[in-house]
Parts: C-alpha cells; structure tokens; sequence
C-alpha cells in the first residue's frame, strides 16, 4: 500500500525557524509549525547541514511539525526534495524521504509526517565516523559552535 503523500513534515535542520532555508522555502506555504520531536532517531553533523539517522534507543531529536496549506502541499513537496536531493529510487541519494510518527510537544499528540533522513550509503559512513549531535538539537548546536 502506497504512503500518503498529503502529509506534514518534521524538520530538523535549516529548515527550522531562524535558519538559512526556513523563509526562502516556508514563508507563505504553512498553515502552521509545531515544536515537534522524532523518537527513535540520532542527528550527526553533515557539512552545514544535519543528517537524522534510525537508532531505536536514541533520545528524540527536536525539531518543528510543519504543515502545508493544502494548496502548497505538492510544490512544498517538491522543493524540499530538490533541497535534500532526493529522487525516488536514486542509490546517489544524500537522503530518503520516510513516513515516520513524531510527537507534538505542545500536546503529546502523535502525528505521521515526511522525514528526510539519512540515505543507507551516508548512514554507513555517519556511523563509522560521524560526529553525533548530543541532545538532537541542531538550531543549538549551530549556536554552540
């Protein structure tokens, strides 16, 4: 069965308010953005950019629920697969989009969103040697460094 395509997105990197692709490719576009956490998920640091990686044990990685207005949904779709470099299928991708549940932290509310994590070939080479983000806060880290 084919995963809905109508879905939020759970951002965790520059795509987060005060970050550098926030307004260019969000402004005008949400209906509304949720603080937000993706259990089950560790961030390692990517070249000016975090790559979330499935750890079933990890603590969440925070971020925001972004949701589309309904008729910037498809576009949205598309533009953010173009950022994260992601095509369907690609072995050359950087990311994999995936149906995954994270939580709204204003009310607990369990919600499935798109998630780009990382693609199998940079999740090898993230776990062998990647620097891992501790806390799962990458707007923090940023500010940290």
């Amino acid at each position: 069965m084919p995963e809905p395509t109508a879905l939020p997105f759970f951002v965790y990197g520059t795509l987060r308010p005060g970050e550098c692709n926030h307004a260019a490719l969000l402004t005008g576009r949400v209906a509304r953005e949720d603080p937000a956490l993706l259990p089950g998920a560790v961030l390692y640091e990517g070249p000016g950019y975090p790559y979330a990686v499935e750890e079933p044990q990890a603590e969440p990685i925070r971020g925001e629920l972004v949701t589309p207005l309904p008729s910037a949904h498809d576009r949205l779709l598309i533009s953010l697969d173009l950022l994260e470099e992601y095509a369907p299928g690609d072995p050359r991708n950087l990311y994999e989009r995936v149906v995954r549940e994270v939580t709204r932290t204003a009310d607990g509310a369990a919600v499935r969103a798109w998630v780009y994590v990382a693609a199998p070939r940079v999740e090898a080479r993230l776990r062998a040697s990647g620097t891992v983000i501790e806390g799962g806060d990458w707007s923090s880290f940023r500010l940290r460094k």
